[in-house]
């Protein structure tokens, strides 16, 4: 065989298989495909979870808890039933022998009158000694003013008694001077005998009124003394007196005051004991559904704030509780929308592709946490306004929650390469605040130097 007949089945070695032309040219259409796909829009979002629950606390499920220790003495309803505000749950009996007594209440308004009759007899007694102690003041007044005048009298009658005493001894000297020239005229026998007596006994007169005005002085000057005396002793008497009876007095309004603690005691615990009656029937705090009896049976006892039943509110204001990482938080505010899917609930979901999905429903962001929640911040979202996007009525608290927050529209391959390198959705955004506010925080620091 030649080389010319070698020569065609050569080339025909050296051409590429069909197959591998068949996948080469769809391995290129692959990559033209994926290169496109990169290059569509994708609308960035934060990917949430939560449950449902309800907006305002006072919806949400609570349990009932006894006010006060009892014994179950009979129950007024069923698991699942409907109540209303006040309606009866339970009725309880007491165990505590301290309030064993029917007439308890009575017993202790009993009490009452008695310690208010005892009260107003000692404030009787009060105001009979204030006006005792004022009958004393003014009779130590009207004593002191009685004796203070003896005493002015009595040294007024010293000054009287001490210058007659003083006349009666000049007429004593002057008569014993008479007497004693009487004698010696008598002598000398001038003078007669009679003469001589009638002097004499003038004489005698003199001595004698001398000594009735000395009496009479000294007399005087010792009744000075016991006025002032009795002066003092007035004061003392009547301080005495007025001492006891203020000390009486202060005694009495001790009493008087520590009764009316008592009165108050008794009226508390009076009142208290009202109130407690009033904790023997508990009764439903809003209208709702009994959801669980926590206690069962007649007759079995419970404690202070024991939990009896737990209810439903009814026509809960519906909000979703869901929980965002650190890095997604700062991107939601108050006011944003977002979509969320609950459990149960037939959906279909490209979150990056609002416009193909189906079975979500709109939410707004009501309010955002301040701190974080085991390293998440709690978001609670509420419904939206438009009946539109109204939320199904079959839904019930604890419902799991999925949510979607909708943020910009950029290239997949921006996203991919967002989540790779873990920057939050907008992060050109979010740079360059961060640096603007780098810049005017440099700026006031430079004007403040």
């Amino acid at each position: 065989m030649d080389s010319n007949t070698h020569t065609p089945i050569s080339l025909h070695l050296l051409k590429t298989p069909r197959f591998m032309r068949r996948f080469s040219n769809v391995l290129w259409m692959l990559i033209g495909f994926l290169v496109i796909f990169l290059f569509l829009p994708w609308t960035q979002n934060i990917n949430v979870k939560g449950k449902l629950t309800s907006l305002s606390p006072a919806d949400r499920p609570q349990t009932i808890q006894s006010t006060i220790a009892g014994r179950i003495e009979k129950w007024f309803i069923m698991e699942g039933q409907p109540v209303k505000k006040g309606d009866t749950i339970l009725f309880l009996s007491e165990i505590k022998d301290k309030y064993f007594d029917p007439d308890f209440l009575i017993r202790i308004r009993e009490q009452i009158k008695a310690k208010e009759s005892a009260l107003g007899s000692t404030r009787q007694k009060s105001e009979a000694l204030g006006k005792q102690i004022k009958a004393l003041e003014s009779g130590l007044q009207f004593s002191l003013n009685k004796a203070r005048n003896k005493v002015t009298q009595g040294k007024l009658k010293i000054q009287s008694d001490s210058i007659d005493f003083i006349a009666a001894k000049t007429n004593y000297t002057i008569a014993k001077d008479q007497f004693d020239r009487q004698v010696k005229l008598f002598e000398q026998g001038t003078k007669s005998k009679t003469e001589l007596e009638m002097r004499e006994l003038k004489f005698q007169e003199a001595q004698a009124k001398l000594l009735s005005s000395e009496n009479k002085f000294y007399t005087t000057k010792n009744e000075f003394l016991n006025a002032i005396i009795e002066l003092n002793s007035i004061e003392a008497e009547y301080l005495d007196k007025i001492s006891k009876s203020e000390s009486e007095l202060n005694s009495t309004l001790a009493y008087f005051y520590d009764t009316e603690g008592q009165i108050s005691k008794m009226n508390n615990e009076f009142a208290n004991m009202q109130i407690r009656n009033s904790f023997y029937y508990i009764t439903a705090p809003q209208d709702g559904i009994v959801v669980k009896a926590l206690k069962t049976g007649v007759g079995e006892t419970i404690k202070e704030n024991d939990e009896v039943v737990s209810i439903m509110p009814n026509n809960p204001q519906l909000a979703v509780e869901v929980y965002a990482n650190a890095m997604d938080v700062n991107l939601l505010n108050i006011g944003d929308e977002i979509r969320v899917q609950f459990d149960g609930w037939p959906a279909l979901v490209f979150s990056g592709w609002p416009g193909v999905t189906f079975g979500t429903f709109g939410a707004k962001v009501t309010a955002i946490d301040r701190f974080d929640t085991k390293g998440k911040f709690r978001i609670l979202a509420t419904p939206l306004e438009d009946k539109a996007h109204m939320w199904p009525r079959i839904l019930r608290l604890g419902t799991g929650v999925k949510g979607w927050a909708m943020l910009n529209t950029v290239p997949i391959w921006y996203e991919l390469w967002r989540q790779l390198n873990g920057f939050p959705p907008d992060f050109t955004e979010s740079f360059s605040e961060e640096a603007n506010y780098i810049k005017q925080a440099k700026k006031a620091s430079k004007t403040d130097e």
